[in-house]
C-alpha cells in the first residue's frame, strides 16, 4: 500500500510485482499433501511426541468459562539494553535463534509450575513453508499460520536445557505445518490418532521485529497508541487456556500473557510472567558471558553425529565453523597417511626461486585466502564411527622467514626434505603452510607445503592465483559456493544405480591387474623415485593431430596406449589401471571456482583384443571415460566390495593427466616486479607406480616409484615402452592392435 501510495502521489505510473501463486492453489496443494505417503510417515513422529504428555495447567478454577469476555491481560518486558544482548548477542553462544531462547525459558518456568518434566507448547508459524516446487507464495495475501505442539524437557542447568529444546525445536518437521494437515486434511484414521492426544494448553507466538517494519522517519503507517477495538465476539471462545504473543517494537521485547479471568487469578498469571522474565534475563547473562559456548548436532547436519560424539571432539565449540564427512578420495588418503605415518605419501611440496617479494604483504595475502576458504582451515578426526573434517572459525598461517644468503643450494634442499617429512597432524589445521628463505638482496626461495588431503592441482592453481591477486592488491569477490556443498551432493547421490554401472564394468575384470609382478625388484630399496619421459614438441604436435582427427582427448589416447602396455606385461586379457578424474559435477554451481579435493581414483577396465583397429579401440576408450563421468564420484573402496576381491586392490598403478600448470598460474598472475624462476613440484602416493601426463608444448611422462617394487632401469624400460606404443597408435588408425610392434622384445 505504502509502494503504491507513494507512486501515484509522485505521479508515476504504478508498477507492483508481479502476482504470485494465489491462495486457493496453496489450499489444494496442501489437501493433496495431506493425503501423500511422505506425509502419513510422518504420522509416527507426531505420535511419539505427544504420547505420555499432559497439557493439563494448575488452574485457579478449573470449571471457570474460557470465552472472550472473560480475557485478561498481562505484560512481560525487557528493556533496551536486554532486548539488544538477546537479538545480538546470546544466540552466538550456542548457535541458537530468538525462538530457542524464548521457549527455553518458557519451558523451565511451565515444567516448575506444572511439576512435570515436560512443557507441552502450541507454537504458531507462519506457515509459508517451501513445500511445492511449483508454487511461490512470497507475495500472496492471505493466511497461512499453523499451528502445531512440541514437547520441549527442560533441563537441570541452563545450557543442557538450551542445547536439548533447541534440538528439539529443529527436530520438527518442515517447521510443523505437517501437523495441522494431517490432523484436519489427513486420513479419517489420522485425523482421529491426533485429535485424540493432547495439543497443548499454551499457546506461543513470537512476531518478531516490527522496529524495520514501521520505520517512524519514513513509513506512511505507524501502528496506533488507541485501541482497534473489539476483534472477537465476546462469547467466541479464547485460542486457548493461556497465550502468549511476543513482538520486538520500539527497541524493546513485550511479552503478552493472555488468559481467562474465571480460570486463572491474574496474580498467578502475573506471577508466572515475573519468573519467565526473570529465567529469560539469566539466560541471556549466561550466554553473554565470556568463554560460554555449545554445539549441537543440528548445526552440523551433514555429519550426523549425537550430542555426545560432539562432545567428545578435543576442539573447543566456539572455534567449530562447520563440520562434514569426507569425500570419496579424502577417505582413502586419510586412510593411508594414518596406516602409513612414515611414508610421506601424499604431502607435497612446491619450490619456486622468486625476485622482487614484499615479504609482508605476501604473507598477509595468504592470510586473507586462508581466512576465504573454509577448506583450507579443515582438520579431520578419525576416532568417531565415521572419520569427519572439522573447519576452524579461526586460523593462522603457518609462516617461516629464514635468511639462508650464506646456506648452499644443498643446505636449502636438506631443510625442504626436513620440512616435507615433519609431515601434518591431520587432526589440527590448517595442513599447509609456508617457509620463504632469503638467498639474495632481491631474491627467495618459496617453499610451500601441503597435504594433499585438502586440494586437487586444479584447486591448487587457482589458490596460488588468489594469492597472487590479493598481494597485487586486487579485492576478490565473496566466495559464495563452498566445500560443503560438494559434500552434500554426494550425500544426494544414487549409490544403487552407481552399483549397477560399476557392477556391469567389473564384469568384465577376470583379476586384478599387478604390474609389479612383471618385475624382479630386489625388495630392500626404500623411498621413491622419479622418472621423466618427454616426447619433443613435433611428437607432440603428431599425437593432438591424432586425437583430433579421432575426435578424443589426449587423454583417452594415452589411457588406450598405457592398457595396452599393461596387457603385454601382465599377459591379461582384461586389465585395469586407476585413472585420476576431475570429479567436479556440472550440475553443481560455482563448483569450477570451488577450492578442495573434488578428484576421484576409479578402474578403467578394458579387454583389448589383436583383431580391433585402432581408431575402433581408442574410440572403444573414450566411451568407457563418457560412461564413467555419470558415476566418477563412487568411493574406490565401494567399487572394490562389489568386486568382492576381500578387500584386495584392483590395481597396483594409476594415471593422472594434469592440465592445470601450476607454472601458468604463477606467471600469469605476478604482479608488476614479482619474477618467479623455475618450478620444483614432490607429490608422492601410496600406490607402486604413479604416472603423470602433463601437456604443454611437449608432452610429459613422469614415472613416480616405489623404490621397493621397481628400480630405475625398470622405468626407463616401460616409459620407453609407453613411448613406443603412443607412436605406433598414432602411425595407423586402420592398422589391427595386433599387427603392432607394441613393444621390444
Amino acid at each position: 500500500m505504502q509502494q503504491a501510495y507513494v507512486a501515484i502521489a509522485a505521479g508515476r505510473p504504478l508498477a507492483l510485482a508481479t502476482k504470485t501463486s494465489s491462495l486457493q492453489s496453496w489450499a489444494e496443494h496442501l489437501q493433496a499433501y495431506a493425503q501423500s505417503p511422505a506425509l502419513t510417515q510422518e504420522l509416527d513422529y507426531w505420535q511419539t511426541q505427544l504420547q505420555d504428555v499432559s497439557d493439563a495447567l494448575p488452574c485457579d478454577h478449573p470449571h471457570g468459562g474460557q470465552q472472550q469476555k472473560h480475557a485478561l491481560l498481562v505484560v512481560t518486558q525487557l528493556n533496551g539494553e536486554q532486548t539488544r544482548q538477546l537479538l545480538q548477542d546470546a544466540p552466538a553462544a550456542y548457535r541458537t535463534q530468538i525462538n530457542d531462547l524464548l521457549l527455553t525459558a518458557l519451558a523451565r518456568v511451565v515444567s516448575r509450575w506444572t511439576a512435570q518434566p515436560h512443557a507441552l507448547i502450541r507454537l504458531e508459524g507462519h506457515g509459508r513453508e517451501d513445500l511445492f516446487d511449483t508454487l511461490d507464495i512470497t507475495r500472496t495475501v492471505g493466511w497461512f499460520s499453523n499451528l502445531y505442539p512440541v514437547r520441549l524437557t527442560p533441563q537441570a542447568t541452563l545450557a543442557d536445557s538450551l542445547m536439548t529444546i533447541k534440538e528439539q525445536l529443529r527436530a520438527v518437521p518442515d517447521k510443523g505445518i505437517g501437523y495441522g494437515a494431517l490432523r484436519y486434511l489427513g486420513s479419517e484414521s489420522a485425523r482421529q490418532t491426533l485429535q485424540a492426544l493432547p495439543l497443548g494448553s499454551i499457546v506461543f507466538n513470537y512476531l518478531g521485529q516490527f522496529d524495520g517494519s514501521f520505520d517512524a522517519q519514513g513509513a506512511l503507517f505507524t501502528p496506533s497508541a488507541e485501541s482497534s477495538g473489539a476483534s472477537h465476539s465476546a462469547d467466541a471462545p479464547l485460542a486457548a487456556p493461556l497465550s502468549i504473543n511476543g513482538q520486538v517494537y520500539g527497541g524493546e521485547l513485550r511479552l503478552s500473557w493472555t488468559f481467562s479471568g474465571a480460570v486463572f487469578e491474574r496474580d498467578t498469571v502475573q506471577r508466572l510472567a515475573d519468573e519467565y522474565a526473570v529465567e529469560l534475563q539469566q539466560l541471556i547473562a549466561h550466554c553473554t558471558t565470556d568463554g560460554v559456548a555449545g554445539v549441537t548436532p543440528s548445526d552440523f547436519p551433514l555429519a550426523r553425529l549425537s550430542q555426545s560424539q560432539l562432545s567428545s571432539l578435543p576442539i573447543p565449540a566456539a572455534q567449530i565453523e562447520d563440520i562434514y564427512p569426507l569425500a570419496p578420495m579424502q577417505q582413502g588418503m586419510l586412510f593411508h597417511t594414518l596406516f602409513e605415518q612414515d611414508a610421506g605419501n601424499y604431502i607435497n611440496q612446491m619450490r619456486v626461486e622468486v625476485s622482487g617479494l614484499d615479504v609482508p604483504r605476501f604473507r598477509a595475502a595468504w592470510q586473507t585466502t586462508l581466512d576465504a576458504h573454509e577448506v583450507l582451515r579443515s582438520g579431520f578426526v578419525s576416532h568417531l564411527e565415521q572419520s569427519l573434517q572439522v573447519v576452524l572459525r579461526n586460523v593462522s598461517m603457518p609462516f617461516v622467514e629464514l635468511d639462508a644468503r650464506a646456506q648452499s643450494g644443498e643446505w636449502i634442499d636438506d631443510w625442504a626434505n626436513a620440512d616435507r617429512q615433519q609431515g601434518f597432524d591431520l587432526a589440527r589445521g590448517p595442513l599447509l603452510r609456508l617457509a620463504v628463505l632469503r638467498t639474495g638482496e632481491q631474491t627467495h626461495q618459496l617453499i610451500y607445503t601441503s597435504h594433499h588431503i585438502l586440494m586437487d592441482g586444479w584447486s591448487s592453481s587457482r589458490l596460488l592465483g588468489e594469492v597472487l591477486q590479493r598481494y597485487s592488491g586486487q579485492t576478490l569477490s565473496r566466495q559464495v559456493s563452498r566445500y560443503r556443498d560438494y559434500i552434500e551432493w554426494l550425500q544426494r547421490q544414487d549409490a544403487a544405480l552407481s552399483e549397477r554401472f560399476w557392477t556391469g564394468q567389473l564384469a568384465e575384470l577376470d583379476e586384478p591387474t599387478r604390474l609389479v609382478q612383471a618385475f624382479k625388484a630386489s625388495g630392500s630399496e626404500q623411498g621413491h623415485g622419479d622418472y621423466l619421459q618427454l616426447i619433443d614438441a613435433d611428437g607432440t604436435r603428431q599425437l593432438n593431430e591424432f586425437a583430433r582427427e579421432q575426435r578424443v582427448t589426449l587423454n583417452t589416447l594415452v589411457q588406450s596406449a598405457w592398457l595396452l602396455v599393461l596387457q603385454r606385461y601382465t599377459g591379461q586379457s582384461s586389465v585395469t589401471f586407476g585413472a585420476t578424474v576431475a570429479g567436479r559435477p556440472a550440475d553443481l554451481p560455482g563448483v569450477e571456482e570451488q577450492l578442495g579435493l573434488f578428484i576421484n581414483t576409479l578402474p578403467v577396465i578394458a579387454s583389448p583384443r589383436p583383431e580391433q583397429r585402432v581408431a575402433d579401440w581408442v574410440q572403444q576408450v573414450q566411451a568407457k571415460n563418457i560412461a564413467l563421468r555419470e558415476h566418477e564420484h563412487t568411493p574406490l573402496y565401494e567399487i572394490q566390495r562389489w568386486a568382492r576381491s576381500a578387500g584386495e586392490a584392483l590395481f597396483d598403478n594409476i594415471l593422472v593427466f594434469e592440465n592445470y600448470p601450476v607454472s601458468e598460474a604463477l606467471q600469469q598472475s605476478a604482479p608488476q616486479g614479482l619474477v618467479f624462476g623455475g618450478l620444483h613440484t614432490q607429490e608422492q602416493t601410496h600406490y607402486p607406480l604413479t604416472l603423470v601426463v602433463n601437456l604443454g608444448e611437449i608432452l610429459s611422462m613422469r614415472f613416480s616409484y616405489a623404490r621397493q617394487h621397481f628400480s630405475e632401469q625398470h622405468m626407463a624400460q616401460l616409459s620407453a615402452h609407453l613411448r613406443q606404443v603412443l607412436q605406433a597408435l598414432v602411425r595407423d588408425p586402420q592398422a589391427a592392435i595386433g599387427e603392432l610392434a607394441l613393444l621390444d622384445d
